[in-house]
């Protein structure tokens, strides 16, 4: 099993041990997807499956197409999940939002759609995704899903992107 020690100032080594022998893409230069559909998202055991706790991703960059333009499209993501056994590989989840540079879909779509694979990927106890999307033709438009219960107990912060005055 791959892994690696940290040394800390007082001497003990902790063992960062995990298996990475089925990830595919971290540690190597790997090509930007063509589409969502083509895009690798992949996991790795949860070191703490028995405690609940919120894993959150921001990417305030997003970009996808509209689908009947063919301009582009620019959201602000807030997804957050309490886990299972499972965590999103993060190089996997960045790879899988590029994705959608080329891909025309509607705001609802992908915000939906993101959200879906993740819940496929890694079978969550919680997930929602924000979708804080740009204006377009002077109308933003937020998209919010959701799936399972959030823990008793687990703090879930705001998702910290204020209502639409001109987002930034």
């Amino acid at each position: 099993m791959p892994g690696w020690a940290c040394n800390r100032p007082n001497d003990k080594v902790f063992d960062m041990s995990i298996d990475t022998s089925k990830l595919t893409q971290l540690g190597q230069a790997t090509a930007i997807p063509t589409s969502p559909e083509e895009a690798k998202l992949e996991r790795v055991p949860n070191p703490h499956p028995d405690t609940a706790y919120v894993v959150r991703f921001t990417a305030p960059e997003f970009t996808s197409l509209c689908p009947v333009t063919g301009q582009p499209d620019f959201a602000h993501l807030v997804i957050d999940y309490v886990p299972r056994e499972w965590l999103v590989e993060s190089k996997s989840l960045k790879l899988f939002l590029t994705s959608f540079r080329n891909h025309g879909a509607f705001h609802e779509d992908c915000t939906v759609m993101i959200g879906k694979r993740l819940v496929e990927l890694l079978e969550p106890q919680f997930l929602r995704i924000g979708g804080y999307w740009y204006p377009r033709g002077g109308i933003p438009i937020d998209v919010f899903w959701q799936t399972g219960e959030l823990p008793k107990g687990v703090w879930l912060p705001d998702q910290g992107v204020a209502p639409y005055r001109g987002r930034g």
